[in-house]
């Protein structure tokens, strides 16, 4: 940990609620229900199908699987 008031220690989250803000559909959902399918659908979506800049142009789950076969 960094010292208090450092903003990088909450970068990626950050980034990560941001693209969540932007491309999921949560201001549609009417229930809690809804809102939580939508949440599960959205990771999914950003685990296995969303490339990532910084991981290689790879989705996490693809890196992941790249840093285990390395080991």
């Amino acid at each position: 940990m960094s010292r208090r008031g450092n903003c990088w220690d909450n970068a990626p989250q950050e980034s990560f609620f941001g693209h969540f803000k932007d491309e999921a559909n949560i201001k549609e959902c009417q229930t809690l229900v809804e809102l939580k399918k939508e949440i599960k659908k959205y990771m999914i979506y950003y685990n296995r199908y969303r490339y990532q800049w910084d991981l290689k142009k790879m989705t996490p789950v693809q890196y992941r699987n790249h840093l285990n076969n390395l080991v």
